[in-house]
């Protein structure tokens, strides 16, 4: 297929395209990716949007909890992928406490990553209680995505990452602020797949799950726990491939071969 051909069958994905892609029934693939090579990747099968995940704290950098992470640290990650993607939607973590102090804060905050990464768009965890920064970064021309249900950034409110949340009131409050406030899609994390359904049918913005069930607009994965690399397997996942399996048998027998002279061989030599 011709890179013309291939544009027009699979355009690049724009912020105005996601939000209409609920309105015709398109139902949105995400995975998150924290350098150039895996963004290539994930760009090349086709996915609709990459989300740089404060969750590199985790999944990069070896920590218990996102809440390290820093601004520029997610800077760093997201201008790396942002070069390596030609079609999908960049979404790029606003870290925690870099728009929790005010509303002045978060856009200064966000602006630097749209200047300095080339993303298309940020991502901040809160609904109700994040209205009037939604609505500042909407004014300011930053398209914000929100996030409700569990929230990693809040993890010591919660006291563990895999709490399911269940107040139903309070999860479609906090959708609807955040939708009335400008944010362009949102994500639903770890909430029962009814009131996932519920909310998807009662705004107008898409909603993208994790943990949510099939009801949603779209879904995020980690993509270090789709692909097998991490070792984690909540209930929610599924894993697509067991790439860890598939490194350590490679990278054992690159072991051996050294070990015992096999590697290099005269195929892999210059005369």
């Amino acid at each position: 297929m011709t890179e013309l051909a291939s544009s027009k069958t699979n355009p690049i994905m724009t912020v105005p395209r996601f939000a209409a892609a609920k309105g015709r029934g398109q139902k949105i693939s995400m995975v998150t990716a924290y350098d150039f090579l895996w963004a290539e990747i994930f760009d090349q099968a086709g996915v609709d949007s990459i989300l740089v995940g404060d969750s590199l704290g985790m999944v990069v950098q070896g920590r218990s909890t996102t809440l390290p992470v820093t601004l520029d640290q997610m800077i760093y990650h997201g201008e790396m992928v942002a070069r390596a993607v030609k079609r999908a939607l960049v979404i790029v973590d606003l870290p925690f406490m870099s728009y929790q102090v005010s509303p002045a804060q978060a856009v200064e905050n966000a602006g630097r990553i749209l200047k300095e990464t080339g993303a298309a768009a940020v991502k901040l965890e809160g609904g109700v209680h994040q209205a009037a920064t939604i609505q500042a970064l909407s004014a300011a021309d930053i398209p914000v995505m929100a996030h409700v249900g569990m929230r990693p950034q809040s993890v010591r409110k919660y006291g563990a990452m895999s709490k399911v949340q269940r107040d139903e009131v309070g999860l479609m409050a906090d959708a609807q602020a955040a939708e009335a406030a400008g944010a362009f899609g949102i994500v639903l994390e770890l909430i029962p797949q009814a009131v996932a359904r519920r909310i998807t049918a009662e705004i107008s913005i898409p909603t993208i799950g994790i943990g949510a069930g099939p009801g949603c607009d779209g879904q995020v994965l980690v993509s270090c726990d789709m692909l097998g690399l991490s070792g984690f397997q909540p209930k929610f996942l599924k894993q697509y491939a067991d790439l860890r399996e598939v490194v350590l048998s490679a990278t054992r027998q690159y072991v051996r071969e050294v070990g015992d002279g096999t590697f290099p061989d005269p195929a892999h030599s210059h005369d």
